[in-house]
């Protein structure tokens, strides 16, 4: 969709996964206290913004997706939110076309609400400190900050505390995403949380691998299998059958419920995805540091 208007840019939103993804503990302030590693992946949505200066603030959404347009939906949220940072005055219309499966663990809310912080800025050719942009993006959702980021990246306390690493070697990941099957974040740390007060003694920092994939990594892992499997047993199904059709590595991506395979090469992945008829799959790549923020014309500086 184009609006026919000047001051217009089209973003992709990328998906993510994360290869480790460890849970210490509930925080004093309700949050839980995350180690992780995020990778960017092809998987996209994507929003395209346009703005006309005026003398009072609008915004208008549109979607291929009805449930994107619920009130206080991220892109609004995000474009509001760095409208009254930088003062912008005036019309902003966005239309948001999703791919990216919703409560599978893949971040696609989060990475819209990023590209809609990034396109603003854009728009309005307006800088901020990097300090004062990503309170704003970790205001918004933990995932956020990340996105303005991409690559491959550690992150810490609610997950919003964010450390770039050295990007790998592309890799291939074949992703399945049940139709029917749905795990929200908030569920998925309530049952975990149960698992967390049973546990004899909590889950040791040292165990973190932040070296995931490398020759010195232990390879993926995710605190919420346990958990998240116990109720959805298929989910484990598809993971365990993934690997049995060739994955280096499988795992749960986030909270779940989509479930990610890591393949030797495309053609490999593509014959795994014929064992999942009845799931939506996507076969996509890693995406690093610089590609990523090719892709959306923009580069993090402090």
């Amino acid at each position: 969709m184009a609006f026919g208007k000047k001051g217009v840019v089209r973003l992709p939103a990328f998906a993510k996964i994360n290869l480790c993804l460890h849970v210490l503990g509930r925080r004093p302030d309700g949050y839980h206290e995350l180690r992780t590693i995020f990778q960017a992946i092809s998987l996209r949505d994507t929003l395209e913004l346009s703005i006309t200066p005026g003398s009072s603030f609008s915004f208008a959404l549109q979607s291929n997706d009805p449930a994107m347009l619920a009130p206080d939906n991220l892109v609004e949220r995000a474009v509001t939110a760095i409208a009254s940072e930088i003062g912008f005055q005036g019309s902003v219309s966005a239309y948001l076309d999703k791919k990216i499966p919703v409560a599978r663990g893949l971040g696609g809310g989060s990475s819209d609400a990023a590209a809609a912080l990034i396109g603003m800025l854009r728009l309005t050719k307006k800088k901020i400190p990097l300090e004062r942009l990503l309170e704003i993006a970790s205001s918004l959702g933990a995932d956020v900050p990340f996105f303005l980021f991409g690559g491959r990246a550690l992150a810490v306390n609610r997950g919003d505390e964010i450390y770039p690493l050295e990007d790998l070697p592309k890799r291939t990941v074949l992703l399945v995403s049940p139709q029917d099957i749905g795990v929200s974040t908030k569920e998925a740390y309530q049952w975990l949380s149960t698992e967390l007060t049973n546990r004899a003694e909590p889950p040791k920092i040292w165990k973190f691998c932040a070296l995931c994939w490398s020759r010195q990594g232990v390879g993926v892992s995710n605190d919420f299998e346990g958990p998240v499997f116990g109720r959805h047993p298929r989910l484990k199904e598809i993971r365990d059958g993934l690997l049995e059709r060739g994955a280096v590595d499988a795992a749960l991506a986030g909270s779940g419920s989509a479930v990610f395979g890591v393949f030797r090469n495309p053609a490999q992945a593509r014959r795994a995805a014929r064992a999942f008829p009845e799931d939506s799959v996507f076969v996509v790549e890693t995406l690093s540091r610089e590609k990523y923020g090719r892709a959306l014309g923009w580069q993090v500086t402090g």
